[in-house]
């Protein structure tokens, strides 16, 4: 069979298969296949090698089970392609055929070109006085980036998933290009691509700082918004995807995407995992009124949710169209995609923006919508990190807690309230004990494990940690934006000087406050997640929301650093080094307040600066912002892989958000105890020089503003594990004391998830 049409050559076209979708080569040619319910043809257009010119148009010659299909014998791997989808144009019935515009492939694993702004890339007439109901038959061809086919063959070698447990992971989020850009270690063209992540240095700097994870921020293809290009800005973040399958040319320094293969290689020889940012929310061709790209053209009513009036679409995610993944076929699309990274790039895990989007089951939130169901049952998707971002724009979408088990959540209650309690409010500390200890008010149902939360204080999205402690309002002027964009709730405190600053005093408690917030991180339950650049003080000028700003306002500065920041570096090392070595600090269960071994010590013991537990009254006090607890090394279920009781040591955390010094009293615990300090925030490494021990009745000095860490030096009494204990999930005195007084429990956050899903 062949396939022409005027002025282009004749080629070869067999039927092929429906499945797999997309552009497939087998060795000997390559088959086509494209979902669409709603198309009556469809054109596979093939282009020179430099995208520029048209060679050949083929239609697909067959139909099946809404796959258009086709096998090219004489194709091969690098062949640039792109499809013309013919239908009707009937905008107020969901359908936005235009075979005049050129659509990239939803499954193309390579994407080639930048996509060139001009009104010809809009299926309508720019400026028509009916708008979108109006039709555009300009060809767009020359302004758009061409599909290329691969060959996904590639020698891993003995390459194997480093598979860190959940309790033992530590993740830094990360934006391929801005933490490489600027080092000068990297060689130039590499700089900012997954190449320069793993040159030498960059990945000496992951392995030494402690990290067993990197989260990076969105590699599939995407596009910059005309908005931003007027703008001379870009979409740095890249929250804006049209390529589910592709990563990014802008991060493949060699233009290939076996480099991106590589890079995960080296990583896991080092024994990092890593973990894709992934948008399936929503896609860069916009509200009604944006450009035909890809879905809109393909097959626009099936690929959206869309209004009752079809014209317009649904919107849960503040960009103007929402992906249907109510439709079986859509579904496939974001499971296929999945699948591939972590079948043909043997990536780790994903975390998923705006998830509580995929959760939507016509419309509503249900932890058993058929997106979560199907991750659920997936063979392979059940060996990878599935992380919510457990929150969209839509009705009830602050769902935290609500995602089902073998998930993991962004835990947005912990960043708010360690970042109010460090900048001294107060009516904290009932809030504050849940959050350090897994929030097991928000996580402990149906099996749910302390790895649910994952710890955040700062994210891509907000302040950098510097920013946090060096500014109260946000600074976004260079966004073009008249400093609307971004959030004005902050919760943050400049220390009296907004931004930089020569005052010495200021910059002291500054790095102080830095400081708690990591140690706080790193040390409480969960799994902690620092921001990039945050271990070395970047800032970025108290811009909150840098989504545009590809420059330096967002790249990781590596060199002029000033010496504390360089002390803080090794601050991190250290402190993820003592939680890596310590189970006490990643223990796999929910603390239980009970006495659960001979020593005495209670699994978690709240403590006051008396040195005596807490009280409902030490609770309940609005004034009191310092309070610690002793966490018993014994009387964990930590197991070695041979079954043997796993026995840890000790410790003691103490928390001063108060801005004078207190004195804190050693705690009668029933056992000897012999407590020496690890930690205090207040000096200016962190860690103490000096070995200061204390007994039971003596006091430490704890400076305003600061956190210490003890940990027990006396021998061990025994370890007979003691049973039939008491599952609480709140801190121990206020459960034992007043399980029926609503007014001390902490309070929550609004619209959090019932256990069965809904908002509470």
């Amino acid at each position: 069979m062949e396939s022409t049409v005027a002025n282009k050559a004749r080629t070869t076209v067999w039927p092929g298969r429906s499945y797999p979708l997309g552009a497939s080569w087998d060795g000997e040619g390559v088959n086509f296949a494209l979902f669409s319910a709603n198309a009556v043809a469809v054109d596979l257009c093939l282009f020179d090698p430099s995208g520029q010119h048209e060679v050949a148009r083929v239609r697909l010659p067959e139909y099946s089970d809404q796959v258009w299909h086709g096998y090219l014998p004489d194709a091969r791997p690098g062949q640039l392609y792109g499809y013309r989808v013919h239908g009707p144009y009937e905008p107020e019935n969901g359908h936005r055929f235009n075979a005049n515009k050129l659509l990239l492939d939803p499954y193309a694993k390579s994407i080639a070109g930048d996509l060139h702004w001009a009104d010809a890339n809009f299926g309508y007439k720019i400026g028509h006085a009916r708008q979108d109901l109006s039709f555009d038959r300009r060809d767009n061809a020359r302004h758009m980036p061409k599909c290329r086919v691969v060959d996904t063959s590639f020698s891993w070698g003995e390459d194997r998933r480093p598979r860190t447990s959940w309790e033992e992971t530590v993740i830094m989020e990360t934006h391929v290009k801005g933490f490489t850009k600027l080092h000068p270690g990297v060689d130039q063209n590499k700089r900012g691509t997954f190449a320069g992540l793993v040159a030498p240095p960059v990945l000496d700097h992951l392995v030494r700082t402690g990290v067993t994870a990197v989260e990076l921020l969105p590699i599939h293809h995407f596009l910059n918004d005309r908005h931003l290009t007027q703008r001379n800005l870009t979409n740095y973040w890249g929250y804006n995807s049209i390529g589910f399958f592709a990563p990014d040319p802008r991060f493949l320094s060699s233009g290939l995407v076996e480099e991106f293969k590589t890079t995960v290689k080296r990583l896991h020889g080092a024994g990092i995992e890593v973990i894709l940012d992934v948008v399936y929310n929503h896609t860069a061709e916009g509200n009604h009124m944006g450009p035909t790209l890809s879905l809109r053209g393909i097959d626009n009513a099936s690929y959206y949710r869309l209004t009752d009036d079809p014209r317009y679409y649904m919107d849960y995610t503040g960009t103007g169209n929402t992906l249907n993944v109510d439709h079986p076929r859509v579904l496939q699309m974001v499971m296929d995609s999945l699948r591939y990274w972590v079948s043909e790039m043997h990536v780790d895990g994903f975390r998923f923006d705006l998830c509580s989007t995929l959760a939507r089951e016509h419309g509503n939130f249900d932890p058993g919508a058929a997106f979560l169901d199907a991750v659920r049952q997936d063979p392979l998707l059940n060996t990878v990190k599935m992380i919510a971002e457990p929150w969209d724009l839509g009705p009830y979408g602050y769902q935290v807690g609500g995602f089902p088990p073998g998930w993991a959540e962004w835990n947005g209650a912990f960043r708010d309230t360690v970042r109010k309690f460090w900048k001294g409010d107060g009516g904290l500390l009932a809030e504050m004990g849940n959050r350090v200890t897994g929030s097991s008010d928000i996580y402990d149902h149906n099996g749910r494990r302390p790895w649910s939360s994952i710890n955040f204080v700062t994210a891509h999205d907000g302040f950098t940690l510097q920013d946090l402690v060096s500014y109260n309002d946000k600074h976004n002027e260079a966004n073009g934006e008249d400093n609307r964009d971004g959030t004005d709730d902050n919760l943050s405190w400049n220390c009296g000087v907004e931004g930089p600053t020569d005052d010495a005093a200021i910059l002291k408690i500054r790095d102080q406050l830095k400081r708690n917030h990591l140690a706080t991180l790193i040390l409480s339950l969960g799994v902690p997640m620092l921001l990039a650049g945050d271990e070395m003080g970047r800032s970025q000028g108290g811009n909150n929301n840098a989504y545009c700003q590809d420059s330096d306002i967002s790249w990781t500065q590596w060199e002029n650093l000033r010496p504390e920041d360089q002390r803080l570096q090794d601050f991190v090392r250290r402190v993820i080094a003592l939680r890596r070595k310590h189970r006490v600090f990643s223990r796999p269960g929910f603390f239980r307040g009970k006495v659960m071994a001979a020593d005495g010590l209670k699994d978690i013991t709240w403590l006051a600066p008396s040195g005596n537990e807490q009280t409902i009254d030490d609770w309940n006090n609005g004034m009191a912002r310092c309070f610690g607890w002793v966490l018993g090394g014994a009387a964990g279920e930590y197991y070695t892989t041979g079954g043997q009781r796993d026995i840890d040591d000790s410790f003691m955390v103490i928390m001063n958000a108060h801005h004078e010094e207190l004195e804190f009293c050693m705690p009668d615990m029933k056992t000897e105890l012999r407590w020496e300090l690890l930690i205090d925030t207040a000096l200016d490494s962190g860690f103490a020089t000096e070995g200061q021990y204390f007994a039971e009745g003596e006091c430490y000095k704890i400076q305003g503003r600061s956190m210490a860490l003890f940990i027990n030096r006396a021998e061990p009494a025994g370890f007979a594990r003691m049973t039939h204990v008491e599952l609480i999930d709140i801190p121990t005195a206020i459960a034992e004391e007043s399980a029926n007084d609503e007014s001390i429990r902490p309070e929550p956050e609004p619209a959090v998830a019932s256990r069965s899903g809904s908002a509470a």
